[in-house]
């Protein structure tokens, strides 16, 4: 393990629950960065549609932890 992690913020956003919300905002970055070590789920906020009164979309927000390569 490097004794050097960078961390980033990201939304995951889904039709179906936080926990997929959460999941899409790990699957993306996985495609681009390598030696994810971990997430803190921050916040999980909705988008309501009001007609119906109920939650239309779910947002997680996730810190992502990953260690800087050096060459």
């Amino acid at each position: 393990m490097t004794p050097v992690a960078k961390l980033i913020e990201i939304v995951g956003s889904s039709d179906k629950s936080w926990e997929n919300a959460a999941q899409i905002a790990l699957t993306e970055p996985t495609k681009t960065i390598h030696g994810i070590t971990g997430i803190e789920l921050t916040d999980m906020t909705a988008r309501v549609d009001p007609n119906p009164g109920k939650i239309a979309e779910c947002h997680s927000t996730v810190k992502i932890a990953f260690g800087v390569e050096h060459s």
